[in-house]
């Protein structure tokens, strides 16, 4: 007998237990749309995203939602031919692997990998479904701003041509933020259909006192102030700054700098050497609220050129940890928006490893309430605005809209 349920196809690469940002906010939206009722089936990757020797299960159901991986779809970040190789294989095998699912109403594409949107289009064409794209960062655009392509290569044209197709095909377009919107709408005017939802903190985050925070006490942390990146070590976040800065501040007792997570940047760390820099991989997601709430200030740092480009999610696990962050990278952007709004943490600028150094010693010397009150205020925006319940239930909203 054919499921009576309205079926949703969710398209990407990376997708949890993966540590992926991306792959974890699919799975809320995923989850949220099978607790309404839906039938959601999730074609991804079998392979890790940052790690291609981790292996998942390539059948599997969790919180009511049928994930299907693929293999030969993940090869790693070595280069960008091997990432392209990935996602056209991902591409491919998602295609054909749709075409025994029976009727599928609605489509959900992100931009992992950048080229999933052909699968998208191809299936949406086939099937007659909505299909709804989630814009969580840009290419070519990503590339090109951090000079590894220039502007009018053959790949540059061919990516921006396929943006433009599945922004004209889908029915409705998702950004996280309003700089990411202008960009997208330089590329095909979407405001029709377009929203603008930011992502949100992940499960389970919650602030944990320093003193019952098994973490602090596993990494030896107590009487240090913590300033922690936690999350993916890659071009588009640099963070050399902080490292020199670190430097600079390497006979200071009472700072500890911590670089938690993985990608391409992590060599910088480990290279740097330092005694007051610890460089740790990717936590479980279910003691994740202990790593995050064990920072005194979290860093979020964003490349010049790349404001509504990429969007540094890891902000708002600070934010639901309620420590205060600060922003490496240009002001005019979605987290310079927030600091405007509320003193939520401090600004760097990109070479300005003096200023980085005063902020640093300072940040010492600051007494500790201050931090807290920053880290709350940062709490309270996440509780009146940017909540899971809140953020995933509009975008869900979304996906269920026409359908």
């Amino acid at each position: 007998m054919a499921d009576p349920r309205r079926t949703l196809l969710v398209l990407s690469q990376v997708y949890v237990p993966d540590p992926a940002s991306v792959g974890q906010h699919m799975a809320d939206a995923a989850a949220e749309m099978a607790r309404r009722g839906w039938r959601v089936i999730v074609i991804t990757s079998r392979n890790g995203y940052d790690d291609p020797s981790v292996r998942y299960p390539s059948r599997e159901t969790r919180d009511g939602v049928e994930i299907r991986r693929l293999p030969w779809c993940s090869f790693g970040k070595v280069s960008i031919p091997i990432r392209l190789f990935g996602g056209l294989s991902f591409v491919l095998q998602a295609i054909i692997s749709s075409l025994w699912l029976g009727r599928v109403h609605a489509v959900l594409v992100s931009t992992s990998p950048p080229i999933a949107a052909m699968a998208a289009l191809v299936i949406g064409a086939l099937r007659r479904s909505k299909v709804t794209f989630w814009v969580m960062d840009l290419n070519p655009d990503q590339l090109v701003a951090l000079g590894k392509i220039g502007p009018t290569a053959l790949p540059v044209r061919l990516l921006d041509w396929l943006n433009r197709r599945i922004l004209s095909r889908a029915a409705d377009v998702v950004v996280l933020d309003r700089f990411m919107a202008a960009r997208v709408n330089a590329k095909q005017d979407v405001t029709a259909k377009l929203s603008i939802i930011p992502p949100w903190p992940l499960d389970r985050l919650e602030p944990i006192p320093h003193d019952a925070n098994p973490f602090r006490a596993e990494h030896g942390l107590r009487g240090k102030v913590v300033v922690m990146y936690s999350g993916n070590h890659g071009p588009a976040n640099p963070f050399r700054t902080i490292l020199e800065a670190a430097a600079r501040l390497r006979d200071e007792p009472g700072l500890v700098f911590m670089f938690v997570g993985g990608g391409i940047g992590k060599h910088e760390v480990d290279a740097a050497g330092l005694p007051n820099v610890r460089s740790l991989p990717y936590q479980p997601l279910d003691t994740l609220r202990f790593s995050l709430s064990a920072a005194d200030v979290h860093l979020v740092t964003m490349g010049v050129e790349l404001a509504g480009i990429v969007h540094p999610c890891k902000v708002y696990g600070a934010m639901a940890v309620a420590r205060p962050i600060i922003l490496l990278g240009p002001e005019t952007s979605h987290i310079g928006d927030l600091l405007a709004r509320e003193p939520i943490g401090w600004a760097l600028h990109h070479g300005d490893v003096d200023g980085a150094v005063r902020l640093f010693a300072g940040l010492v010397q600051l007494p500790s309430g201050e931090r807290e009150t920053r880290g709350l205020r940062g709490r309270a925006m996440i509780d009146a605005e940017l909540s899971k319940a809140t953020l995933c239930g509009r975008f869900c909203d979304v996906l269920e809209r026409g359908v």
